[in-house]
């Protein structure tokens, strides 16, 4: 028997006034498995994580979070929702006033009535588990980037969500630091069961985390594929999903004839 999806769109159509961005997208996200958004510039990827998590209202649609509907929960239900899940935005966006302790205190203070040694504790053991332990009384300013995503992380770890969404977290790091990222998610899947939905336009961590992929395209405001990245890239028959997979190669092509 196959479990129910982690999060299920049914007929959304979303966007912002009177512009549609996207319409008629449905989808399920499996529990457990990596799902990565994919597309060119404006092509509403944040667009869509930013109405999956609750920050804006779809037009019309249901947004089921593990079966129950984020877009018509209201009250201590729809805090249910939201505090099942924990989201890093673009950037990392952490408080550079505190210190890194402090930012993954922040969702245990506001959402729990722990005592403070056991919150203390609690977002240590987060640190700890995205390699930063030795580091958590630092400001985000005295760290490295790829340690501030990291501890993005943590902070959306806080309150043990089954679900987390990740805005470009490999954006603006060097190869090697956004390796030691994508390591992190898979660790985190594979031993914690967490499942992702991940913005990301970077090649290799599409490669390197991803189970599934979808696919969505400006003009149509639509989805337009589904499958691996692999799959994608080898055998669709659009020309815009080719050369988005294919640009890594055909720049390196163009280099090495320069």
């Amino acid at each position: 028997m196959s479990l129910a999806p982690a999060i299920r769109l049914e007929n959304v159509s979303l966007g912002y006034g009177s512009n549609v961005v996207l319409r008629d997208v449905n989808f399920d996200v499996r529990q457990g498995e990596v799902l990565v958004l994919l597309g060119g510039s404006g092509c509403g990827k944040s667009t869509l994580l930013k109405h999956m998590i609750g920050l804006h209202a779809p037009f019309t649609g249901r947004i089921l979070i593990h079966g129950r509907d984020l877009v018509s929960a209201r009250g201590e239900e729809r805090n249910e929702i939201l505090r099942s899940f924990g989201v890093m935005y673009q950037m990392g966006a952490l408080f550079g006033s505190m210190t890194l302790l402090e930012n993954v205190l922040l969702p245990l203070e506001e959402f729990t009535d722990l005592p403070r040694e056991a919150m203390e504790a609690v977002a240590h053991m987060k640190l700890e588990l995205v390699g930063l332990g030795h580091v958590l009384h630092h400001l985000p300013d005295e760290i490295s980037g790829g340690m501030q995503k990291r501890a993005a992380i943590a902070r959306a770890m806080a309150l043990d969500p089954s679900i987390l969404f990740l805005d470009e977290p490999s954006a603006g790091l060097d190869p090697a630091t956004s390796a030691e990222v994508d390591h992190l998610i898979r660790m985190l899947k594979l031993h914690l069961g967490i499942t992702f939905v991940i913005v990301t336009h970077e090649l290799a961590s599409i490669y390197a985390i991803s189970d599934r992929a979808i696919f969505l395209d400006r003009e149509t405001g639509t989805i337009v594929a589904t499958g691996s990245p692999a799959d994608l890239r080898d055998h669709s028959k659009i020309p815009g999903i080719r050369a988005f997979f294919r640009r890594q190669s055909e720049a390196v092509a163009y280099r090495s004839t320069s």
